[in-house]
């Protein structure tokens, strides 16, 4: 008998691939195995519609015009295409950009990386639920402010920045708005007209997508300008050179297809299992819940026990439940997590910080033995703790 695998609590780092999408992908990777740039003949001609069908589904996602949806290999190509695109566009007439404490590190390395080309830069803090003040960002933007990058929805700690408030704000001060909504496309509504949003980074596989395709849309009117990152055959409008593999774009669009359709109804069932968790893990003695309780994503529950190091916490219940310390990207890393930092958790604090993902998959049974297994592991560390250190 094969073991049973761990109860995954990671929908964050991931998500399984939905079926539809499978199905969707399975024909271009078998006999529809045309290029979809050479419209030459019928099989390219067959893989550029399914690609730009792909993008129109991406696009009533976000409530863009297809033809501002550009593929990419992911979100992180995705952030760094927007800001640096954006930024060296018109380096020449503004310099300075605006962006958040708690950004994904793909974000803040961008905006580091633009300051050896003479940008500047001023990354906002957050308040202790997570969330960004608008009159500390107000005060931030300036003549020379040519881009504001605020995150979605937070990978660690879950909550939803005010991103309409954010996009009429820099539209009145003439400044473009990016933000990076790989945690938050598919799981929460978002109209790019309505919330003012002039660029907007998303990936397939934080959605129930393949990896190794996401999309950046980038506003066509008024048009935002973008210098590609490299050079190409000129394809996606001479934005993004690069043969697009039609058929990860093709998963891309059924699941943004399944995740519009699924939305609502999936926000409420994981509401009721987010609050169901969320009570069994506070009844821990030293227990505290990171984040925001009411402006969040209900798949996403940060918690952090004192007295608990959360890495070998994990390691302990390797075998029952996989979660994660952190970003998927970061987690392996040694010291705190800058965004439990950011919102003011001590370095001791932060290291008992977990993050649990609840998705499609999870079930109540799965978040009621998890909460009781990560109560036994918590209570038995501490009671070998002041065993040694009577």
């Amino acid at each position: 008998m094969s073991k049973q695998r761990p109860i995954y609590l990671d929908y964050q780092a991931t998500t399984p691939l939905d079926p539809r999408a499978l199905a969707a992908m399975r024909p271009f990777l078998e006999d529809q195995f045309g290029n979809p740039h050479s419209d030459h003949h019928q099989y390219g001609r067959d893989a550029a519609a399914a690609v730009e069908s792909a993008r129109a589904e991406i696009a009533s996602l976000i409530g863009a015009d297809p033809r501002e949806v550009v593929f990419t290999s992911g979100a992180t190509e995705s952030n760094n295409l927007a800001i640096k695109g954006a930024a060296r566009f018109v380096g020449n007439r503004r310099r300075h950009i605006v962006t958040v404490a708690t950004e994904h590190k793909c974000v803040l390395e961008s905006v580091t990386a633009l300051e050896a080309e003479g940008f500047s830069n001023t990354i906002l803090p957050v308040r202790p639920n997570g969330l960004i003040d608008l009159d500390t960002l107000d005060s931030a933007i300036n003549d020379e402010t040519v881009l504001v990058s605020v995150m979605g929805v937070n990978n660690e700690i879950g909550v939803i920045q005010a991103l309409g408030d954010i996009g009429q704000l820099c539209r009145a001060r003439g400044a473009l708005f990016h933000t990076d909504c790989a945690q938050a496309a598919g799981k929460i509504p978002l109209d790019v007209d309505e919330m003012a949003i002039d660029l907007m980074s998303i990936s397939a596989h934080k959605m129930y997508g393949p990896k190794g395709i996401g999309a950046l849309y980038v506003r066509r009117r008024p048009r935002v300008r973008l210098d590609p990152l490299f050079s190409g055959g000129g394809q996606e409008r001479g934005v993004r050179s690069g043969t697009l593999p039609a058929f990860l774009c093709v998963g891309f669009g059924a699941a943004a297809t399944a995740a519009q359709q699924n939305m609502s109804a999936e926000r409420e069932r994981l509401l009721d299992m987010h609050q169901r968790l969320k009570g069994k893990l506070l009844t821990i003695p030293g227990a505290r819940f990171n984040g925001d309780a009411d402006q969040r994503w209900p798949g996403n529950l940060n918690v952090a026990f004192s007295g608990v190091d959360a890495q070998t916490l994990l390691e302990t219940l390797v075998d029952e439940i996989a979660a994660a310390t952190g970003s998927a990207c970061t987690s392996a890393a040694v010291e705190p997590s800058y965004v439990l930092q950011a919102i003011g958790l001590d370095d001791r604090t932060a290291a008992g910080a977990i993050r649990l993902g609840l998705g499609r998959q999870t079930t109540v049974g799965e978040i009621d033995a998890a909460a009781d297994q990560i109560a036994d592991a918590i209570e038995a560390s501490r009671v070998v703790a002041q065993t040694s250190a009577a």
